[in-house]
């Protein structure tokens, strides 16, 4: 046996490796983390007494544990990449939401009633829950006061969802001293800029990452498998991303990649030539040949992961006029640092318009759904309302979602989502509506 400079061990072939190092001339040796050098080891055939032997064995502990160091270190490092402690989610509450009038008329977009029961604001509540994000900040202008009610039942008072050492905080637009402080949020953007001191607060010191989401859309995420890639890769952004064919495409933010999935640049809902100069091939992110060829474009969700010094360097010094992300800082950052794409393919819908809002309602009800509330391993949360069962008298009910303290008499019901408190009298047919 011998131990070199470098803290590595030679053990002759008829040493047993089990935790301890042994041979029949040897006494029993145990030592690692280089403890060894510059010490002698007093074996029963190399001389010095038995007590000497028993003393110097006090000193030199430990097994060999090199590859178990290296692996627990390795671990370490997993779990430091996916702690969720490090990662601060900022939800924005959307502008006044005029395509959804009337829905909008009196709530926030994200207030918006969603699947029969749920809010809009509960699924990317639900899903930093779920991925246990536990700081979350709600950035809010337009009719807030039907959302402020719906976070503080949900998710801060005694009876809603906990967190801990977290916390749910809805930032409203408020006016500071100064020309500057007068205005109110002019974009997305400007809006996170307008409360950037928050990110430097002594509670936000063990803050990494910052996931800017958005308070409107419907679909289910582990963010910190978002967040993991994110910081795996070493990029500063990282936007999620949907494969879309050409029938959607110009509706969205396009973005063009390389072969290693770094963004080159990004065209918000780009037209005509522009938008077939955004075409990629989306192999690069893992989809099949068949299917790339279908959806040969890549858009951008709205998600985005940023380092916390590279959000504060791009909204303080590097783009201070910057009012929105999608338009402004993501295409402008795309020429400056390491941007990268993250699939998502999976579904996911923005409720931005009534028609979407009918259809991703509706889409509920088909079999299989192509999104469901019902996934006991990442549920949605909301806020209790302590609702009676709905009562159903001499009624026919086929595909449909009937919510909570509901009376429905005489009638039949169709492919369609009852909400919650709605009362349905005798001889009504409710059936989904078939536009051409």
């Amino acid at each position: 046996m011998a131990a070199s400079a470098g803290g590595q061990i030679t053990l002759s072939s008829t040493v047993q490796l089990h935790g301890v190092t042994c041979n029949r001339n040897w006494k029993l040796v145990k030592f690692c983390n280089g403890e060894v050098m510059g010490r002698k080891l007093l074996l029963k055939n190399g001389g010095g007494s038995t007590k000497d032997f028993k003393r110097q064995q006090q000193h030199i502990c430990m097994s060999l544990t090199a590859d178990v160091s290296t692996e627990s270190k390795l671990r370490d490092l997993d779990m430091e990449r996916r702690n969720p402690r490090t990662v601060l989610a900022v939800i924005l509450g959307g502008g006044a939401g005029t395509r959804l009038f009337p829905l909008t008329k009196r709530r926030a977009k994200p207030a918006v009633p969603i699947g029969g029961a749920y809010r809009l604001i509960d699924v990317p509540m639900s899903n930093c829950i779920n991925s246990g994000i536990n700081k979350v900040y709600i950035l809010t202008q337009f009719n807030s006061a039907s959302l402020n009610r719906h976070i503080a039942r949900a998710y801060n008072s005694g009876n809603g969802v906990t967190f801990g050492d977290g916390y749910v905080e809805v930032l409203a637009a408020t006016q500071t001293p100064g020309e500057a402080g007068k205005k109110w949020f002019q974009g997305t953007a400007d809006a996170v800029r307008q409360f950037h001191w928050l990110f430097e607060d002594p509670r936000s010191k063990d803050i990494e990452d910052v996931l800017i989401l958005s308070g409107d859309h419907l679909y289910r995420m582990d963010y910190m498998d978002f967040v993991q890639n994110h910081r795996e890769s070493g990029a500063d952004i990282t936007l999620s991303c949907l494969p879309m064919d050409d029938s959607r495409a110009s509706d969205f933010g396009l973005m063009k990649i390389d072969n290693k999935g770094r963004v080159l640049s990004f065209s918000e809902k780009p037209k005509g030539e522009e938008l077939k100069a955004m075409q990629v091939d989306t192999t690069v992110l893992g989809l099949s040949k068949d299917e790339a060829q279908k959806k040969p474009y890549i858009a951008s969700m709205g998600v985005y992961v940023f380092k916390k010094e590279i959000l504060l360097n791009l909204l303080r010094w590097r783009f201070p006029t910057a009012n929105d992300f999608g338009s402004e800082v993501i295409p402008a950052s795309a020429r400056e640092f390491y941007m990268k794409a993250y699939l998502f393919n999976d579904y996911w819908e923005d409720i931005g318009t009534i028609r979407s809002f009918f259809e991703a309602n509706l889409a509920l009800t088909e079999h299989p759904p192509r999104f469901s509330f019902y996934d006991a391993a990442k549920p949605m949360y909301t806020s209790r309302r302590n609702l009676p069962p709905s009562k159903i008298d001499n009624s026919k009910i086929v595909d449909s979602i009937i919510s909570h303290g509901s009376f429905l008499n005489n009638s039949f019901i169709e492919h369609s989502v009852v909400g919650i408190r709605s009362r349905i009298n005798s001889n009504i047919h409710l059936k989904k509506w078939q536009h051409s």
